[in-house]
């Protein structure tokens, strides 16, 4: 939706096949760095964002066996005075509904729901996309074709070939707790991050403060495909250890009874993400393994580059979607591959994760922000304008 957004302002009509039968409130939080937040705003929806989302101050890091804060990265005024943008946080619910009320706003927009793609043909002068829904299958035809179907897309075998994802050894776990029942220092609008031997915790407040969204990620076998999967408070608790992980973390994570679950996937970058009229956008192109926090947001940097590229070249989609692919990829290669080192700095135990955190602590908070400096401070290339 990001990209039709993005394609209506700069005068293009554009259809979303989305395969859901409807919108619904699934999902958990996500998070929104400036970088992010940014291209939202200049899309036109700080009004309709900002009051769901959470500014909050800081990323408070702490050591899941002690429980003390290793380090404080500052957030809140101080990266919007240093990105120009706000770091937010916010339910995906959230940020799904304001980005659809604006579609149906958009008259250049079409939302078609329970349409799944099943093929696409190329022609000289367009496109032509077939999808399946209960009426049976329509197409629909264009000058080009953004395909955003994620970690297991079917686009991507077209373009790159069928070379399948990787299990990346780790399961993610998400939850969300009524703020009422968390201890007070968790409501404060802060990132906890704690880090502990094979597994980080994760936990910010969403829903304007009313929930906490949590998010434990933990070594792990199980690795069946898909999206997610329900899971209990008695398949995870077990995994943290009374002795590796403070009681107010231990506390937290046995709140809640309903959990769901998923098996982490990656896939080796790409060198090539577009073929003719047809380009990849998002996970579809570079899935990221959480542990920076820019799924979500390469997927929204792209989508704005995508439409520059295309309103710039507006009479040959397949070499508008070429730059596309040209200058997006450098980066996504670069935020794939530090999430994926991430992990791993993450979830040291020992002799490792003491060096870790002494690092933390010598480099301090504000240096720490500044080590992001080039992933939130990042804008379309100067030939690029959203609006």
């Amino acid at each position: 939706m990001t990209a039709a957004l993005a394609l209506a302002r700069n005068g293009f009509r554009a259809v979303v096949l989305e395969q859901a039968e409807r919108l619904e409130e699934t999902g958990a939080g996500i998070q929104l760095s400036p970088n992010a937040a940014r291209t939202l705003i200049e899309l036109g929806l700080e009004d309709r964002l900002r009051p769901l989302a959470t500014a909050p101050a800081a990323l408070r890091v702490l050591n899941a066996a002690s429980g003390r804060e290793i380090v404080r990265m500052p957030l809140g005024e101080a990266a919007a005075a240093r990105y120009g943008a706000p770091y937010w946080v916010i339910h995906r619910g959230d940020l799904q509904a304001a980005l659809a009320a604006a579609v149906t706003r958009q008259l250049d927009i079409t939302l078609k729901l329970g349409m799944r793609v099943e093929d696409f043909v190329a022609y000289p002068k367009g496109i032509t996309v077939s999808a399946r829904g209960k009426a049976g299958t329509t197409e629909e035809r264009g000058v080009a074709f953004l395909a955003a179907d994620g970690l297991w897309s079917t686009a991507r075998n077209r373009i790159a070939g069928n070379e399948p994802p990787r299990f990346a050894g780790r399961t993610a776990w998400r939850s969300l707790v009524p703020a009422r029942e968390v201890f007070p220092e968790f409501r404060e609008p802060l990132i906890h991050l704690w880090l502990g031997r094979d597994a980080h915790l994760v936990h910010y407040p969403v829903k304007a403060g009313r929930a906490i969204n949590v998010v434990v990620i933990t070594a792990d076998s199980w690795n069946t495909p898909g999206w997610s999967e329900p899971a209990s408070r008695a398949d995870l608790v077990p995994r943290l250890a009374a002795e590796a992980w403070a009681p107010p973390a231990r506390a937290l994570v046995g709140l809640p009874e309903a959990w769901l679950k998923w098996a982490l996937y990656d896939r080796r970058p790409l060198t090539r993400w577009s073929k003719g009229p047809v380009a990849l956008l998002g996970d579809a192109a570079h899935p990221m393994l959480p542990f920076l926090a820019q799924g979500a947001a390469m997927a929204i940097e792209d989508a704005a580059v995508a439409a520059q590229c295309l309103a710039q070249n507006p009479d040959d989609a397949a070499a508008a979607l070429q730059t596309y692919s040209a200058t997006r990829g450098p980066r996504a290669r670069d935020v794939q591959r530090l999430a994926a080192r991430t992990g791993a700095r993450y979830h040291l135990g020992g002799v490792g994760g003491e060096v870790r955190d002494a690092a933390m602590r010598i480099m301090g908070g504000k240096h720490l922000l500044h080590h992001y400096d080039w992933i939130y401070d990042w804008r379309p290339p100067p030939a690029f304008s959203i609006g």
